[in-house]
């Protein structure tokens, strides 16, 4: 693998997750910067096969997960960005998984390393939404501190958005998990707001000019249907338990807040039978509509011309529950440099 030579380079690192807050966020750095393909991380041993696909009849050959890093130089020359997209996270050898990209980070001359979470709570969808952070270094706790960032006391961050941090802090790199709150009850559902809050605060420590137009809309967006939504269930719950006690209303499960941890694909896929007319999907084994395959290729089309477009035509993918199927597809729109 040829390693450019980056300046002051920060490393942040995402996964699927709840909400898909955590990818979203990186998704959309890579469409906003117009970032590019560096290498693909290889680690196959590390991920079992458990099932094989199966269409019209024939066996599919096997696909792991794939694993991808990317690259934006800063023309201000004050920190030059790596982005880690990961698929999944391996069902056992997490740290060896971590310290792998350590070992890359620290090729890279990696400065300082970021991970991306959800941070599931009982807020309501049309609530602004907290973030809230951990760090391996004292100085970066004033950091954020200095932000009004709600610092984790105790708990636990599960999976690899926290893993990553304890290798990285091995390694001597310093490492931040900022996490972006959203409702759990919605946890299967896309929660942009989340995400917008959590590139907020990152955009602000890194000093980067980042337009967050698009992104603050869809939020706005998905608050909407998401209020919508709770209201309707809360009007069914009234129907058939009879009118609550004043002021009392529908509330997630009692529980302390709940960092992410690697959540079933099923769950990330599945979109409730209640969900908005706008976020009704097919799933994985469903079949899109002709109107709707064409208006994935005209996205995909334009993406490629313009990688900016590069998060509606994510956005749409979501929408139909389909981007696990052209997620190849979609991350090779970045192999290229941005025109």
């Amino acid at each position: 693998m040829e390693l450019p030579q980056l300046h002051h380079p920060w490393l942040i690192a995402v996964w699927p997750g709840m909400g898909h807050v955590a990818i979203n966020a990186g998704i959309y750095l890579l469409a906003k910067l117009g970032m590019n393909a560096l290498a693909e991380f290889e680690t196959p041993d590390l991920f079992d096969v458990e099932q094989v696909e199966v269409k019209e009849g024939l066996i599919q050959p096997v696909r792991r997960p794939r694993h991808r890093l990317y690259v934006w130089q800063d023309p201000q020359q004050r920190h030059d960005l790596v982005v880690f997209v990961g698929e999944a996270q391996p069902q056992w050898g997490k740290y060896a998984f971590c310290r792998h990209l350590m070992d890359i980070a620290r090729k890279l001359n990696v400065e300082r390393v970021f991970t991306f979470a959800a941070m599931a709570t009982q807020m309501h969808p049309r609530q602004r939404s907290r973030v809230f952070g951990a760090t391996t270094d004292p100085a970066y706790r004033d950091e954020l501190k200095q932000l009004e960032l709600h610092l984790l006391q105790d708990g636990h961050i599960g999976g690899l958005n926290g893993i990553l941090l304890a290798a990285a802090a091995e390694a001597q790199l310093p490492g931040t998990c900022l996490l972006g709150e959203m409702p759990h009850i919605f946890a299967q559902f896309p929660f942009p707001k989340a995400s917008l809050a959590i590139l907020e605060v990152f955009t602000t420590i890194a000093r980067l000019d980042l337009d967050l137009t698009e992104l603050q809309r869809e939020a706005e967006r998905v608050e909407e249907q998401l209020g919508e939504l709770l209201e309707r269930v809360q009007e069914k719950y009234r129907e058939l338990h009879g009118e609550a006690e004043e002021g009392e209303e529908i509330e997630p499960e009692e529980g302390e807040e709940a960092a992410e941890e690697a959540a079933p694909e099923a769950d990330r896929e599945t979109a409730s039978a209640e969900a908005p007319e706008d976020t009704r999907r097919p799933g994985r084994n469903g079949k899109l509509s002709p109107a709707d395959q064409q208006h994935i290729e005209q996205l995909f089309t334009e993406a490629a011309a313009d990688r900016s477009k590069a998060f509606e035509l994510k956005r749409e993918l979501d929408r139909l529950g389909v981007f696990k199927d052209y997620e190849d597809r979609f991350l090779d729109l970045f192999k290229k440099p941005s025109a």
